[in-house]
């Protein structure tokens, strides 16, 4: 006993002595874990040091999320292309954005966006950060002229107003500090424990048919698909050229608008295949329907180009196995984002 008081009592002094700064951290109730599902990686979320989760930044995320008033007419929202009623898409083969205007990509997900750090079709934003910003300013997606415009816009709310200080401490908000809240909202956005899930992750031979066991291994093997759409969120987060769009007279060259690489030609990120079977149409420029003519589109080895990945070639599948392959995709959709709804009422 008298070794603890001592040591103890040594310890009090030469902090007490020392000439230290404290810096403030984020109160303990801020402090927000997420909860993954079953089959997703926890040491695979991409969450940036410089903007941790707290409770306050995603609830004021939300806020912003669904609210209209970010675009310059205040009728288009994040959650007008990507609704949380379709898995987070919106299932139009382009997305509208103000004044009716249509665009030339298909929205993609924003489930398991935590996983991944680089975004968009083309890869041209390098968080989720930069993502949330990007249509903002985008003439047919939300049209505002400036960022300024946006975070002026939101200045003159009260209700966001303390929305900002309860969450980053300042009324003088930033458009940095509006994308950071809309990327801390948007990284809780998750799906796991599908059927999939509890039959791999949980040993749980029943959760799955026999139908889609067997189009399990087409998918490792002779279908090839795990070659791209890898890992437990079924993507390998890189670009590739399946010859989609590129039979048109002027095709959108996706990746290579980026890096201005030849070999990036026609090339677009590869999509989580989580929920795939709710996120339809397929492909980024929306033209496959159903899972079936995606399937049909990969047997047949893609659409032949120049700049084809090498990995496009004939699968040769017979018809049971196409169906195997379908039904395999079908248990990939999960629980973990449902719950997520448009709030009643936004700041005033």
């Amino acid at each position: 006993m008298k070794k603890r008081i001592s040591l103890g009592f040594i310890s009090f002094v030469i902090f007490t002595s020392l000439s230290v700064k404290v810096i403030p951290t984020e109160s303990p109730k801020s402090d927000y874990h997420l909860d993954l599902p079953l089959g997703l990686d926890e040491f695979a979320v991409k969450i940036p040091k410089g903007n941790p989760l707290t409770k306050e930044k995603i609830a004021l995320g939300r806020e912003l999320y669904f609210d209209p008033r970010l675009s310059a007419d205040e009728t288009v929202s994040c959650a007008s292309c990507h609704n949380p009623q379709l898995a987070f898409t919106d299932g139009q083969k382009a997305s509208v954005g103000i004044r009716g205007q249509i665009g030339i990509r298909s929205a993609p997900t924003i489930i398991n966006r935590v996983f991944s750090k680089v975004q968009f079709w083309d890869g041209r934003a390098s968080s989720l950060e930069e993502q949330a910003k990007g249509p903002m300013i985008n003439p047919i997606e939300m049209g505002n002229k400036n960022y300024d415009d946006v975070v002026k816009r939101l200045r003159n709310i009260k209700g966001y107003r303390e929305g900002f200080k309860g969450a980053f401490g300042t009324e003088d908000f930033t458009i940095e500090q509006v994308a950071e809240a809309i990327a801390s909202f948007e990284r809780t956005v998750v799906s796991g424990n599908s059927p999939f899930d509890k039959f791999e992750s949980g040993g749980d031979e029943k959760a799955i048919s026999e139908s889609a066991k067997r189009g399990l291994d087409i998918f490792r093997d002779k279908g090839r698909c795990s070659e791209c759409h890898a890992g437990f969120n079924f993507t390998d987060e890189k670009f590739h050229n399946t010859g989609a769009g590129m039979d048109k007279p002027n095709p959108d060259l996706g990746r290579y608008e980026i890096t201005k690489k030849e070999e990036d030609k026609g090339a677009f990120k590869t999509p989580t295949l989580r929920e795939i079977a709710r996120t339809g149409p397929y492909m980024h420029d929306g033209s496959l329907k159903t899972l079936e003519e995606v399937v049909e589109f990969y047997d047949k080895g893609g659409i032949k180009n120049p700049n084809l990945d090498k990995e496009m070639k004939p699968l040769n599948l017979t018809e049971e196995e196409k169906k195997d392959l379908v039904e395999f995709l079908k248990t990939l959709n999960g629980e973990g984002w449902q719950k997520i709804t448009a709030p009643k009422t936004f700041p005033q």
